[in-house]
């Protein structure tokens, strides 16, 4: 529905505008310039939408490998330890604590397929546990809060966009949105457990943040005392051993589990072929409108509004081109994905504007979308902190990604 009243508002504004373009500044290239904006953009969008076949086929039939070689699992009990401290509501053993840990595995491992459903089971778990059935429980924000920070191992789907616009080196934002998409979930845990008076001072929990934590200053640390040429050589290398290591990992995992490893391969990539037909509608959408939004010049009023505030506080404003993205993403994916790749079109998928819009994409999940979509499942209609907490995960994703796209590319 939010995604509805946005595109109308694009189609809407556009006109708008143009129409006073138009009449009061004679600008009679305005509408020639929006028609033929949706024409290019639908073309573009199965171009894309074409190109993502082979590449999403390749990554869904490695994640099929993962998936039943067992490594969800294996990190669903490398977290047990810590989520059962997220969630003292929760009675020990609870058949739940299962699901919650394969759904947020399944996440950290772009798994999304595998994802949704774990999730609803897990939220219709703990509705049973729910003393009262018409408000969220904290484990269910607890739980949603972890959903909408966005943590994800491997942002399978945003590099492939970047090879499909052709990006030199697709892989170079992987470091950046991990690390952005971390001070995203620290902050949603921080805010979401001051909330429910959790005690995040306890052995397991300050063991496994705090190293966390200094892992991540270690590693911004260590990038922020070499040149822009050598960090960017170290954590492309970096980035792509780290997801050669993972494929080669899933692959011995499913030899260990004994599966048959090129079936699995197969049946992932029928749904990567299928998942690439299925977004061409919904991106040739979301394009057209960003197009004739653009095209109307009501999208650089928009930023320039922005720009304009930012620079009278002496700030740097090259960020504030990306900020479409950032925007979107609370409200929807598919419109936070084609702001990406309006900014990729429109600046270059190298530019600073073209990653740091990628990495506002990985860093944060679609907020609002997967709080009516979890609670809508099982009749929550009071949802108390969970907006609150969900959007100040995702306001902390967005400055860490600014401030971790001028380290890396600025």
């Amino acid at each position: 529905m939010v995604l509805n009243y946005i595109w109308v508002a694009f189609f809407l504004l556009a006109f708008v505008i143009a129409v006073v373009k138009l009449v009061f500044w004679g600008d009679y290239d305005v509408f020639p310039a929006m028609m033929d904006s949706t024409f290019a953009s639908s073309k573009t969008a199965f171009e894309i939408s074409l190109g993502l076949t082979g590449v999403l086929s390749l990554w869904l039939g490695v994640m099929k490998i993962g998936e039943k070689g067992g490594v969800v699992n294996v990190l669903a009990r490398l977290l047990s330890p810590v989520f059962t401290k997220l969630f003292p509501d929760i009675p020990k053993g609870h058949p739940v604590t299962g699901s919650i840990f394969m759904n947020i595995a399944a996440n950290m491992l772009g798994l999304d397929n595998a994802a949704t459903p774990l999730g609803l089971k897990a939220m219709e778990q703990m509705q049973e546990l729910n003393p009262k059935k018409d408000t969220a429980w904290n484990p269910m924000i607890m739980f949603l809060v972890l959903n909408t920070s966005g943590l994800t191992l491997i942002p399978v789907s945003i590099m492939v966009y970047r090879v499909q616009m052709g990006a030199t080196q697709p892989t170079d934002i992987f470091i950046p949105i991990l690390l952005a998409t971390f001070f995203s979930t620290l902050v949603g845990i921080i805010v979401t457990s001051l909330f429910q008076h959790i005690n995040l001072l306890n052995r397991t929990l300050l063991l496994t943040l705090g190293g966390a934590c200094a892992v991540v200053a270690g590693i911004i640390w260590g990038f922020s005392r070499m040149d822009g040429e050598t960090m960017n050589r170290v954590s492309t290398t970096v980035a792509n051993i780290l997801l050669m290591t993972i494929i080669v990992s899933f692959i011995a995992a499913g030899v260990r589990k004994k599966i048959n490893v090129y079936d699995a391969f197969i049946e992932g990539a029928k749904d990567g072929f299928q998942t690439a037909v299925r977004i061409i509608p919904y991106l040739v959408a979301i394009l057209v409108g960003i197009g004739v939004f653009r095209a109307s010049g009501a999208m650089d009023m928009l930023i320039g509004g922005m720009r304009w505030c930012v620079e009278l506080t002496g700030m740097n404003a090259q960020w504030v081109d990306a900020m479409p993205t950032a925007m979107m993403k609370p409200l929807s994916g598919s419109g936070a994905r084609g702001m990406m790749v309006d900014a990729m079109t429109t600046y270059g998928a190298d530019s600073f504007v073209g990653r740091l819009s990628c990495v506002f994409q990985g860093s944060t999940d679609t907020t609002f979308y997967i709080l009516a979509v979890y609670f809508g499942s099982v009749g929550i209609a009071k949802t108390r902190h969970a907006v609150a907490c969900g959007l100040l995960a995702d306001l902390a994703g967005i400055i860490a990604a600014i401030a971790i796209c001028y380290l890396f590319f600025g």
